[in-house]
């Protein structure tokens, strides 16, 4: 999963960059090196808010990339809990009944999997996800 920052430069020198998607996901840096490194830390920061979901973030738009806009990679473990909750309140499904669909053994296991600080699937839970919630398109992961 990918998002877009415009770039914008600053005088007498620095940078800072806004979220195309997620207008308040904003940083500066006083180089492109370090604008990179602080864009990556502020979309994963404004993606990981557990405790916020009933107003899930926007997925990445298409965007034309020019030279004053970057594509900023997600972390992966954030990119799937988005996901799966996203697709699990579009489903209007509560946590018990993915996890009973998923074959969790409790809902605590469920819920290790929407939290992006512990989500780390085993490629057998994936599959089954993706039987869950077949339109599901966990290629945004990677």
């Amino acid at each position: 999963m990918e998002y877009h920052f415009k770039i914008h430069e600053e005088n007498p020198g620095g940078y800072w960059a806004q979220c195309i998607e997620i207008p308040s996901a904003k940083t500066q840096g006083n180089s492109l090196p370090e604008l990179d490194k602080k864009m990556q830390e502020v979309i994963n920061l404004a993606l990981d808010d557990p405790e916020n979901l009933e107003d899930l973030p926007p997925f990445p738009m298409k965007i034309k990339i020019t030279k004053d806009i970057r594509k900023v990679k997600v972390d992966p473990k954030i990119s799937f809990s988005l996901i799966l909750k996203r697709e699990r309140l579009k489903s209007k499904l509560t946590q018990r009944e993915v996890a009973e669909m998923l074959g969790l053994k409790n809902l605590y296991s469920y819920q290790r999997l929407e939290s992006s600080r512990t989500a780390n699937p085993q490629l057998t839970t994936i599959s089954k996800v993706k039987k869950v919630f077949p339109n599901v398109r966990l290629e945004e992961v990677i």
